[in-house]
């Protein structure tokens, strides 16, 4: 599958949670396609592993079905992508390039479930510097390292970000780290005030 794809090498695959750990510890990989066939709690347990042994390394989870409450979980745990058995193989490497690229990926047949979850009454607009600072958090940065990336202080970053969570209604870091991929796109490029902003810091 990867075989024709310039930016996805693959690596190499693991019978077992213990050899895969190894095998993660010593290649230090940039992504991880773990089958839950398992079952959730070891699964969520070898990801909490491989995040000590390789934090470089992100995990997506290769699912029949999740439930909510087991999304929030795995995400929680360190997964950074979620994403069902049956899809196209397209679909696939879209979720491990957007991965890659430090974004969070649910696929749409799961976040269908949690709809609620997304539904706003009406669409924030976030400024150039809160879409930085989301995009940053989406990364999995605190707020030092913001701070340190923008050359901001991290109070700064500590306002933005209560402003974020004020207009999305967000209620912590978790869930922005699950929407943010949407919340990126919202606000106009061209806002004065919130180019101003982003200048300034």
């Amino acid at each position: 599958m990867l075989a024709n794809r310039s930016d996805l090498k693959f690596s190499g695959a693991a019978p077992t949670r213990a050899e895969a750990l190894s095998s993660i510890a010593a290649g230090q990989p940039d992504l991880l396609l773990v089958d839950l066939s398992g079952g959730l709690k070891p699964t969520l347990q070898f990801i909490a592993d491989v995040r000590r042994l390789s934090p470089r390394s992100q995990a997506v989870l290769w699912v029949e079905d999740l439930a909510e409450v087991e999304t929030f979980r795995a995400l929680q745990y360190g997964a950074r992508g979620i994403l069902k058995r049956t899809v196209p193989v397209e679909t696939l490497v879209e979720c491990l390039r957007a991965v890659v690229r430090g974004q969070v990926w649910v696929d749409q047949a799961i976040s269908n479930q949690v709809a609620g979850f997304w539904a706003r009454k009406t669409e924030p607009h976030l400024t150039a510097r809160e879409r930085e600072i989301v995009k940053l958090v989406c990364r999995g940065m605190r707020n030092k390292q913001i701070a340190a990336e923008l050359s901001i202080t991290p109070g700064t970053v500590k306002v933005h970000l209560m402003h974020v969570f004020e207009k999305t209604g967000v209620k912590d870091r978790f869930e922005l780290a699950f929407r943010g991929h949407r919340l990126v796109e919202l606000g106009s490029p061209g806002d004065a005030a919130g180019e101003s902003e982003g200048r300034s810091g």
